[in-house]
């Protein structure tokens, strides 16, 4: 089975907890607000919309359906999708759940497959592959309304992504991208932003050798890439 999931979060950092689960399934979906026990800051909830009130009588996530859905999930068999599936699972692991079965990271596999996208966020990426299109008479197969950010919602746009990304490699191709470092090609941001890395290396070396040492919380595929150019320099 393929699982689509996508959480909504206090924050990006270590320390941030889930507020916000959604999954899709083959013949089901799931959404349930989680409390994370921890408050929600204001940026967070202006992106998910997702305030303190609304979480305050949520189960945690030990406690919660979610929990026991996603521990029936839990197998080698099943496959699990999500756009920057690295953070969605490190939240799960933060409540005690680490995914054992294959991973699709569709961010991950649209920065390989695609790599001269401006953006590859998951709303950049509804727009530029013209998902909006069909997503009305998908939404309504699921009874589901369209909102961005919110989880059950990004879990469907998810699938879509998925389903573009199936024509241009197999399945079991996007799982050994998901599981692999990617080459990038441009730089995605910064003052050479769009760029491509292999003439920045020649260009200016020195700024992308600054970025390794200095961004500690860099991508992981961007680093490896930035290091590749600069190693073949």
């Amino acid at each position: 089975m393929v699982i689509f999931l996508d959480t909504e979060t206090t924050g990006v950092d270590p320390k941030d907890r889930m507020c916000a689960l959604g999954f899709i399934g083959e013949d089901t979906y799931h959404f349930e607000l989680i409390n994370p026990e921890k408050k929600i800051p204001p940026a967070a909830s202006a992106i998910h919309h997702i305030t303190n009130e609304m979480v305050s009588d949520a189960p945690s996530f030990s406690q919660s359906i979610s929990s026991e859905k996603l521990k029936e999930l839990n197998t080698t068999q099943n496959i699990l999708v999500s756009h920057n599936a690295p953070f969605d699972l490190a939240m799960l692991e933060k409540e005690g759940l680490t995914w054992q079965g294959r991973v699709i990271d569709t961010l991950k596999c649209s920065k390989s497959l695609m790599d001269d996208l401006e953006g590859y966020g998951l709303q950049f990426l509804r727009y530029e592959l013209r998902l909006y299109r069909e997503e009305k008479a998908v939404f309504e197969t699921y009874n589901l309304p369209i909102v961005p950010h919110h989880a059950l919602s990004d879990a469907l746009h998810t699938k879509m992504v998925l389903e573009y990304l199936l024509d241009l490699a197999d399945i079991e191709r996007l799982i050994e991208i998901s599981k692999s470092h990617i080459l990038l090609t441009r730089l995605p941001f910064g003052k050479y932003a769009k760029k491509r890395i292999e003439e920045i290396v020649l260009k200016d070396p020195s700024y992308l050798k600054w970025m390794v040492e200095s961004l500690m919380d860099m991508d992981e595929d961007l680093r490896y890439s930035i290091d590749y150019y600069l190693r073949g320099k």
